[in-house]
């Protein structure tokens, strides 16, 4: 029996101006899945993202979510069925942590004891503690607690997807690592889809459960790492090539105790 699908795009084009960020791509994400959709700056794939929560609009072709078409949704409420989490968090500011948590819920309605008790659940899910950080505003958290609390927020009115742009970009690469694998992990017990935008090969080859490579506004090809390597296309095999070629230049500048 084929999976059913969280995310299907057909066809899809958005224009900026004269520039087709997005041009006729049409991709199906299947439920359960962790899929990375990966390109340089300009490749359409934070354009593509956004589309299928209707942060921005489409200009041609068909986006459906749990199988709606997204525009015939109010674009607020598929907003709060769809978790988010931006490149740098995205926190209010002014806000506690445990408010940033608990502001979808709020939104929806959720009673004030209900909304604390998931609070303190995101907080344990994410790992932080809830004594140390509930009270805390975003600055007085590292880069990473910052993404946690973003992982957090997206994740307090249940959503059974979860977009993501970016996220460990601008963590340094211990706390990246961490990160990655951790939300990794939450994606396998919380049976989430994530679709997650990055433009580190080496990270999407350890997360996804697909890869889509985009260039151009083009999606040039799909599949399981291991199918990317069958590609024709010059670029695909550049990008695959890149983590073995970094691998090979550590080996050879670490001593043997050490090497990658």
């Amino acid at each position: 029996m084929p999976a059913k699908l969280a995310i299907s795009y057909r066809h899809v084009v958005k224009c900026f101006g004269r520039l087709k960020a997005v041009d006729d791509v049409s991709l199906d994400i299947a439920e359960g899945e962790f899929m990375v959709i990966v390109g340089g700056s300009g490749s359409g794939k934070t354009t593509l993202l956004r589309l299928a929560n209707r942060l921005i609009e489409a200009d041609g072709g068909n986006i459906t979510v749990e199988g709606r078409n997204v525009s015939n949704v109010d674009p607020v409420a598929l907003r709060r069925r769809i978790g988010y989490v931006f490149q740098s968090g995205g926190l209010f500011p002014h806000l506690s942590v445990a408010d940033n948590i608990g502001i979808t819920p709020k939104l929806l309605g959720m009673p004030t004891a209900n909304i604390s008790a998931r609070v303190d659940e995101l907080l344990e899910l994410v790992q932080l503690d809830r004594a140390a950080h509930r009270d805390r505003l975003p600055e007085a958290l590292s880069g990473g607690q910052r993404q946690r609390v973003g992982v957090a927020r997206a994740l307090a009115a249940r959503p059974r997807i979860v977009l993501m742009d970016e996220p460990f970009g601008a963590l340094d690469p211990l706390t990246r690592d961490a990160l990655g694998d951790d939300y990794r992990s939450l994606h396998r017990k919380l049976g989430l889809t994530s679709v997650m935008i990055t433009h580190d090969m080496t990270e999407a080859i350890l997360l996804a459960d697909r890869i889509a490579v985009m260039r151009a506004g083009k999606l040039l090809a799909q599949g399981t790492p291991k199918e990317l390597t069958k590609s024709g296309d010059a670029y695909v095999m550049e990008l695959l090539r890149t983590p073995r070629r970094q691998v090979e230049r550590l080996n050879a500048l670490l001593p043997e105790s050490g090497c990658a």
